[in-house]
């Protein structure tokens, strides 16, 4: 097997796994640690410091996959001649990586919001705003998973149904 192919493999991987991590704990955080946590504790002050202890030790997974994406994202770019440049829309690939690029930088911003501004949320209104930019975050995610779906398809060599 060739070395290009190795390492091409290997940064796909990297890019999968960090993925799956920031997507997968968004969506495990929010449909069953929170609902779980709420039923158990209720809305309580001890069930505020649980979730804030989650979501520090969270963050830390959530800002090291943000930088191996946006890494592994620059390694794969030119992996087929299908793709324009960053946020073209030239053709259906180059435009579908354009939108998953913006969710991408829309889920980034709101993560930071998330763990910088609402770190501290003290009031009903926050939390809750914290809640609702999660949920949100988890369907910008999904949006991300289904994107990379067609773009996986349409570069590859199986032809369009």
């Amino acid at each position: 097997m060739a070395t290009k192919t190795i390492v091409f493999a290997l940064v796909t991987f990297a890019h999968d796994l960090l993925t799956a991590v920031w997507i997968g704990g968004l969506i495990t955080l929010g449909l069953t640690v929170m609902p779980s946590v709420k039923k158990v504790l209720g809305k309580g002050p001890e069930t505020k410091k649980l979730m804030d202890t989650i979501q520090k030790r969270n963050s830390v997974l959530i800002y090291v996959s943000m930088i191996g994406l946006v890494l592994t994202g620059l390694l794969q770019a030119n992996r087929t001649s299908a793709y324009l440049g960053l946020f073209s829309l030239g053709n259906t690939y180059s435009a579908i990586l354009a939108v998953k690029h913006i969710l991408v930088l829309a889920m980034i911003a709101i993560a930071l919001y998330r763990s910088l501004v609402l770190s501290k949320a003290s009031t009903p209104a926050q939390e809750k705003l914290k809640a609702t930019l999660l949920i949100l975050n988890i369907i910008f995610g999904v949006g991300i998973l289904l994107l990379s779906g067609f773009t996986a398809v349409l570069s590859s060599s199986i032809p369009a149904i």
